[in-house]
């Protein structure tokens, strides 16, 4: 009894905690809280399969093609000319890759849009503060 209670106290601090966080995020950060929430989750993913645990496998992987979508539709076309029209295509060819590896409990699918989301990220992380911080002053 004492474990379960101890476990629904960090459970509620964990949502808490993700809650302020996201709260408090500027734009760019929330998009880096995406892309590491989407990594996380893949990673969780492949470990079932390599484990051979598929109970959560759909939802999960539903779960990132979600947050995918989410950056997808995030995406400012006018603004971002060709970058905004490549990161489209590339969100839409990985939430079509994602379905493949869920249908064919397929980790070498998974490990490829890891890795695409890792080189996004990194492009993402490599943005100078100078201009990170554009959009919130024209506020």
């Amino acid at each position: 009894m004492v474990q379960i209670t101890a476990r629904r106290n960090i459970d509620a601090y964990t949502q808490v905690n993700k809650y302020s966080g996201v709260t408090d995020a500027s734009p760019h950060r929330l998009v880096q809280m995406l892309l590491e929430g989407a990594l996380e989750k893949i990673a969780r993913v492949s470990g079932m399969l390599k484990r051979g645990d598929t109970t959560k496998k759909g939802e999960t992987i539903g779960q990132v093609i979600a947050i995918i979508g989410g950056l997808r539709s995030s995406l400012n076309k006018e603004a971002g000319g060709d970058m905004a029209e490549n990161l489209d295509r590339l969100y839409d060819y990985m939430e079509r890759q994602l379905l493949q590896a869920n249908i064919h409990s397929d980790v070498s699918i998974l490990d490829e849009v890891s890795s695409l989301l890792r080189e996004i990220k990194a492009g993402w992380d490599a943005i100078p503060v100078e201009i990170r911080n554009m959009g919130i002053k024209n506020k």
